[in-house]
């Protein structure tokens, strides 16, 4: 199994300086990950610095709350690809998740992936905040509306666990069949932990452990 190619390397947080996110995208390129994923307002020195790998640039949107309208969420969209991202992730409505409002989920997915135009979308469901009833019916709106990919965890959720093997697995079995992948992360720290969750049905991994667990 090469590790490496299911490996977004991530770096999130807000104090995160410009010379970490050069560290960052340099660790990517040495180990061939599959890409980084960090904040938008880096996502020009990203691709700048990843030009001529094959390490992809990844951002997020709506991120971490989900609380931004969808008029705000498409205009980061936009504006993410034009700065040189090559896939976005987005958080879903967690609130219409709750109030069992799947037309919503489903609608505010349709029209980010709209905006995306080729390039992938993945939504993240916040699992630990969700229950295995919400994710089923969450996945199978973000299936209906064209996602290419539904993802566990920002990895910001106090107390929260992240990545589970069950939820994975869960997630997987229900977009499967309509040609979604599933991107783990949140707390993926061991190379053990990692591959369950790949053999569990991940074909992505988030995690700002990337080097330890090719090392």
């Amino acid at each position: 199994m090469e590790l490496n190619r299911y490996i977004e390397h991530t770096l999130l947080k807000p104090t995160a300086t410009q010379e970490e996110i050069e560290t960052l995208v340099r660790q990517a390129c040495e180990n061939n990950f599959l890409g980084v994923c960090i904040n938008p307002n880096y996502v020009k020195l990203a691709k700048k610095l990843t030009q001529g790998t094959n390490v992809k640039v990844v951002t997020v949107v709506n991120f971490p709350l989900a609380s931004n309208t969808l008029e705000t969420v498409i205009y980061q969209t936009k504006e993410a690809l034009e700065n040189g991202a090559d896939e976005i992730d987005t958080v879903v409505n967690l609130a219409a998740i709750k109030e069992n409002d799947y037309k919503k989920v489903e609608y505010d997915v349709k029209e980010t992936k709209k905006a995306c135009l080729n390039n992938n979308l993945k939504v993240i469901l916040e699992t630990d905040l969700i229950t295995k009833d919400e994710i089923q019916k969450a996945c199978l709106a973000c299936a209906n509306a064209g996602a290419n990919f539904v993802k566990t965890s920002t990895g910001f959720t106090k107390g929260g666990v992240g990545a589970k093997v069950e939820d994975v697995a869960l997630m997987a079995q229900t977009v499967e069949p309509y040609g979604l992948e599933v991107k783990a992360s949140g707390g993926i720290k061991t190379k053990d932990g990692a591959i369950k969750l790949i053999e569990a049905g991940a074909t992505r991994l988030g995690t700002s452990s990337g080097i330890e667990l090719v090392n």
